[in-house]
């Protein structure tokens, strides 16, 4: 029978005598100190749990190669004068930092990181700041004003296409040694591979340069441009890339830059008709070597992401997405403004980006990368989960 009386606790007819207030006392102290240490354990293994290990992840890493539309800082470790790491650059990014993104904030690549469950940004392989651990789960080769062509590379001294490959090599080494040779082959072959290039080609060598145009015509260099891409493909599946992104040509016609050339030329804020016709046949092409390319690698999962017809509805319409301007850039006239024409000394850059389609004569607002980044997922990005 048990009872309770007072300070005596029965149990089972055998009486258990009330605990000293000391006795009582250095119990609570143990098991205090007890629930402390089981916390501090958890928060440790928490803590220490490896970067690779990113909980609701639709795909373990992905890996970046490209020009400015998504370069994330490589450009601010090499001898270029094309950089971006100062403001207004980055000033909507995490704690308003200037990371070398030739944006206002976030580039496409960062977007599509997080919509696969990863981080919300992708960071630059030459960056110092981060490590073997942070690569592990994406990492970006890209560098500015880089093209499938090395001609367009050297125009201002930027990482050529083969040296984006050739750091995603010596990546390989370091994740293998990093993860062992099983984990680290998991990941590079579930990863998802992004590339996006191909307008300096055209405007900043075909257009400017009289090299190319003397040995090519126009359909000529673009079949030349997509050799390299299909070459590119075939590097990356060898090195046991199976899911992979070929992005294709904006309506480049329409970048600030060409269209201030057509209102200085008397032609108003047009488009370039003939720039944007170009980049449409190009991505057809692009677009015909992907089904090729799909039949021939077995096991492989390539798409096309094309952001022409989006970006060319943000620029037909821009109020029915928000936007208050699509002809000139938040920073400035959009004439030349691009990397240092772009600097916090210039006095017409606009105070608020998100009205704008594009930041600067080149690139858009992180707004029009999130919302392009959005529209490539849900369409096409989804089809490689």
């Amino acid at each position: 029978m048990d009872a309770v009386a007072g300070d005596l606790t029965v149990v089972s007819d055998v009486a258990i005598q009330p605990k000293k207030p000391k006795l009582l006392l250095k119990n609570k102290i143990r098991r205090e100190k007890k629930s402390y240490l089981c916390l501090h354990f958890l928060l440790t293994l928490i803590l220490v749990q490896p970067k690779t290990c990113t909980t609701g992840a639709k795909v373990p890493a992905v890996i970046v190669f490209g020009d400015s539309s998504v370069d994330a800082g490589n450009n601010n470790h090499i001898e270029t004068l094309l950089k971006s790491n100062f403001h207004p650059y980055g000033r909507d990014f995490f704690g308003g930092k200037a990371t070398g993104r030739f944006s206002n904030g976030r580039v496409p690549t960062d977007f599509m990181s997080e919509s696969f469950g990863l981080r919300k940004f992708v960071p630059a392989y030459l960056d110092p700041a981060y490590n073997i651990s942070d690569f592990a789960v994406g990492v970006c080769f890209a560098s500015a004003g880089t093209g499938y062509d090395n001609v367009t590379s050297d125009v201002l001294s930027v990482i050529p296409l083969w040296k984006e490959v050739k750091y995603y090599k010596q990546h390989q080494k370091k994740l293998r040694a990093h993860l062992g040779v099983k984990k680290a082959n998991t990941i590079i072959s579930e990863a998802v591979y992004l590339i996006s290039m191909g307008t300096n080609d055209f405007l900043e060598n075909y257009y400017t340069l009289s090299s190319r145009r003397s040995q090519y015509n126009i359909t000529q260099y673009q079949n030349f441009l997509v050799n390299i891409a299909g070459s590119l493909i075939k590097k990356l599946y060898g090195l046991g890339a199976r899911k992979l992104s070929l992005g294709g040509l904006p309506p480049m016609g329409c970048l600030p830059l060409e269209r201030t050339t057509s209102f200085i030329t008397g032609n108003g804020r047009k488009c370039n008709a003939k720039y944007n016709k170009v980049a449409r046949v190009f991505n057809l092409k692009l677009s015909g070597l992907l089904k090729r390319l799909n039949a021939e690698f077995p096991g492989s999962k390539i798409v096309f992401s094309n952001p022409y017809p989006i970006l060319q509805q943000i620029v037909q319409n821009p109020s029915s997405f928000g936007f208050e301007s699509a002809a000139v850039a938040c920073c400035s006239t959009g004439m030349f403004e691009m990397g240092y024409m772009c600097n916090q000394y210039n006095p017409f850059t606009c105070s608020d980006a998100n009205k704008y389609v594009f930041w600067d004569s080149f690139h858009p607002t992180e707004k029009t990368n999130h919302i392009v980044a959005k529209h490539l997922f849900k369409t096409v990005l989804s089809k490689l989960l």
